[in-house]
């Protein structure tokens, strides 16, 4: 009975683990979508405000495009960093063997 017992907690704790993993997925992916839409909001304001002022047209999807740019920067600069921690560190390669 005891190794039934251990088989169905194994099972247990495997669907936990991949509800867990699914619920980071989906956090990150809230968290990616925020700060696209937060930098286009956030220069397109600023391009807006400054056109208002120069009489330019233009400032507002130029500021949400920079907007855009910088927010996929940022995204890069902080999720591409798990992907290269995921992967198995490679051997220094030297001529002095």
């Amino acid at each position: 009975m005891n190794g039934r017992d251990n088989g169905a907690r194994t099972e247990v704790s495997r669907r936990a683990a991949a509800a867990e993993g699914r619920a980071e997925g989906l956090n990150v992916g809230w968290t990616v979508s925020n700060y696209l839409l937060s930098g286009m909001a956030a220069y397109g304001i600023i391009g807006w405000l400054i056109g208002r002022a120069v009489h330019g047209s233009l400032l507002l999807p130029i500021g949400m495009l920079i907007g855009l740019g910088i927010s996929i920067a940022f995204i890069i600069y902080r999720y591409g960093k798990q992907g290269a921690v995921l992967r198995a560190p490679e051997k220094e390669m030297t001529g002095d063997r």
